[in-house]
């Protein structure tokens, strides 16, 4: 049930991005390693698509399917709506969440800027390695930086011990903190977009002129024909 839900999302989100998508320089050329490297970069941004809106629908989800349970408590047909599927799915969104934000998406940034290193042979292998690379040199960056961070905050043994424990501590605050921010550029963001869509579609949309008065606009005409045949 999982593999169908996830394989119907995947579905939905390569369609979405292939609409979307610009087409870049490289696709119009020939080039079998760059097609190459478009087509995996957009399959892990499909991918990350698709967990992004499996957690978003993960709550309704869950309501829903409580509800029918509820309401049908004996139905042989949706029994498999169960407490474990919704906790597995739970579980699941929580690890390809953590996966996409941590190295999917970032290598996926990467992979399409490198080239393969100086005199190495060339091929989509090159490209993989120098990605891999990167990432490394920027989770140690990132690290020290955490480092350097907790030793000037607080210079004892037990924040030293909790950097030690960075799936078990970290990664779940670090998942809070990245949607704390989403809800809250969500929140910055709704008033500025409403505005805009309103005064765009009060562009495009004819005005109702039900309160003009017809008598003040037949003297404004006459007054203007008139000024126009002095002029004459």
């Amino acid at each position: 049930i999982c593999a169908l839900l996830f394989t119907s999302l995947y579905i939905l989100c390569h369609f979405v991005i292939t609409h979307f998508k610009k087409h870049t320089d490289f696709t119009a050329v020939h080039d079998d390693e760059d097609a190459a490297v478009n087509r995996i970069a957009l399959g892990l941004c499909t991918f990350t698509l698709a967990v992004a809106l499996g957690a978003v629908l993960l709550l309704p989800f869950s309501i829903i399917s409580n509800e029918v349970l509820l309401r049908f408590p004996h139905n042989y047909y949706i029994q498999w709506l169960s407490g474990s599927l919704v906790h597995g799915l739970w579980n699941l969104v929580f690890l390809f969440s953590n996966l996409s934000l941590v190295f999917l998406m970032p290598f996926a940034y990467f992979f399409t800027e490198s080239e393969g290193f100086a005199g190495s042979k060339k091929g989509i292998m090159a490209r993989v390695y120098e990605t891999l690379v990167v990432l490394l040199l920027l989770t140690l960056l990132v690290l020290g930086m955490v480092w350097v961070a907790s030793a000037i905050v607080g210079n004892d043994a037990a924040s030293r011990q909790s950097l030690y424990d960075l799936w078990e501590y970290y990664l779940p605050y670090l998942y809070s903190c990245i949607s704390l921010f989403g809800v809250l550029l969500l929140l910055l963001c709704t008033p500025f977009g409403l505005s805009t869509m309103f005064t765009v579609t009060g562009k495009l949309l004819v005005k109702p002129r039900l309160l003009e008065d017809l008598d003040e606009q037949l003297s404004c005409t006459t007054l203007e024909e008139a000024a126009v045949f002095r002029r004459i």
